[in-house]
Formats: C-alpha cells, structure tokens, sequence
C-alpha cells in the first residue's frame, strides 16, 4: 500500500492507478463499517483509494474534535488487511493551506435535521468530500447509509456540479442487538452502550407502526420516543431520503427514511431505517 501525505504525492501516484478507481473517504477509527465500504470497493475496481483525514471544517465550536478517536495503527493494518493500494492522509494544513477562504455551501437538503443542529458541519463535508474528489478523481466513492443525509448531501452537489463520479451508498452495519456500528461507539461505557440500542429501537417502531399502515406520523413518533429509554431524544422523524424535509404525512413512495439523533451521556448517536409504505 502506498501512502501519500501531500496533494503533489497523491497526484503523481494517480497517473499509475489502473482503473476503475474507487475513493472511500473516511476519519479513521476504522470499524466494521469501513471494512464494508472498503469491501464493496474492492470487490467492484482495479484500484481502491482510502483517505484517512479528521475534518476540522465539519465539527461545530462545541462538538467533538479534540475527542475524536485516532488509532493509526489499528488503521494501517485493516487497510492493508484488505488489500488498500493508496491511503491519502493529510495534515489540516496540507487540505487547508493558511489563506483558504473557498467552501461549499449545500442547498435544501443540508437545512433540516442535522443541518438545524450542527450549523456548518455539511459546508465542511461537501468541501473536504469536493476537494478529495479533485485529488483522486475517483470512478466510484462509496459512503455508509448509516451517515443517510450526508450521502445525501454528496449525491445532490455531484448531480449540480456535474461531476463524473458515481456515489455507491453501502448499507448499515450493525452489531447483533441492532446498534448501529460507529466510530463515536468507543467513548461508551458499559451501561451506556446497553442503553444506546434504544436508537435503533425506536426506529425500528416507526418502520414497523408505518409499514403496518399508520397514518399519524406524530402519534407513531411519539410512541418511539418511548423506546428511547434513558436516551435523550435530539430528534426522530421520517424524511423522503432526497430532500430530508420531515414528512407529518406519509405518501405512497417506497424510499422514505426513519432517522432519529439522540445523545448517550455526552456522545451523540444517530441512525436511520428504509421504511417501505407503498
């Protein structure tokens, strides 16, 4: 595996790369959800591009930067362990030289949910995502469901800048009692990590409460917050997965999403379930 620490070094190395090229952009703390992303990038390129890189812009004055988990050589060997041909791994100041001033500001799609509560954080994803799509002129980049409007913030600024890069989103994966998979899962202790599996109930309810024909989209949530136990409820909701404008109705489409935040102690969990209701 090669591993470039510089803009420059990464593009003399892109010229070589066999194609077709697949990026999956992570932070680090790679976890089982990573495996399956690199996985599924593996299995359908010549060439697998990861990039390792603790995004400064996504993260609020008050959230958790300083906290974020970092083990390097626990990465190196699961990148290596599959097959990983180039690790792009930056410095802030390398992605951000001192006088950057150019972000990208998403539309619709980042103004609810995540977006009302974490002002900024989807400027910063779709620039340093913009950017890592400059460097690696990747054919595919593939992205974890479990981040659903993330993703969804990716796909809308490919279509609007028309860049030639296909966006695969790879399903959730999932511990056996249903948590959702998450590198933020570290910092929980014993008892928070049994309370956390409240999430994944809750949502879980909504799925189940709507596929079986519910109507009231309030009365179905608030019936879910109940299954949050000793979680505290940022909130739950259910979204038509391309606008991420929350629904109080529930249309004959089959590709809505029941999302929901919630924090365990301090660490904020979220999550979200593919509902069918046609």
């Amino acid at each position: 595996m090669r591993i470039c620490r510089t803009a420059a070094e990464l593009r003399a190395v892109r010229s070589s790369l066999e194609s077709p090229v697949a990026l999956v952009p992570t932070m680090g703390a790679l976890h089982a959800g990573h495996e399956s992303l690199l996985k599924n990038a593996r299995d359908g390129n010549a060439t697998v591009v990861a990039s390792i890189f603790v995004n400064p812009l996504q993260f609020g004055p008050n959230e958790d930067l300083a906290q974020y988990p970092l083990t390097p050589d626990d990465d190196m060997a699961l990148l290596e362990r599959l097959s990983c041909d180039v690790l792009f791994a930056p410095t802030v100041a390398e992605m951000y030289p001192a006088g950057s001033q150019t972000r990208v500001q998403p539309g619709e799609v980042a103004a609810h949910l995540e977006g009302e509560r974490r002002p900024g954080h989807f400027a910063g994803v779709a620039t340093v995502v913009l950017k890592l799509f400059s460097l690696v002129t990747p054919d595919r980049a593939y992205f974890g469901e479990k981040d659903a409007q993330q993703l969804a913030v990716v796909r809308r600024m490919v279509r609007d800048f028309d860049l030639p890069v296909d966006i695969v989103g790879c399903p959730t994966v999932r511990e056996s009692d249903g948590l959702a998979i998450s590198s933020r899962n570290r910092r929980l202790s014993d008892a928070q990590r049994r309370d956390a599996v409240g999430l994944s109930r809750a949502l879980r309810l909504i799925v189940e409460a709507l596929e079986r024909g519910a109507t009231d989209v309030g009365a179905v949530l608030r019936a879910a917050s109940a299954e949050l136990g000793a979680l505290q409820q940022d909130y739950l909701a259910v979204v038509d997965p391309a606008d991420f404008v929350p629904l109080d109705t529930v249309p004959r489409k089959a590709d809505l999403l029941a999302v929901g935040a919630a924090f365990c102690g301090t660490t904020r969990l979220i999550d979200n379930m593919k509902l069918c209701s046609a």
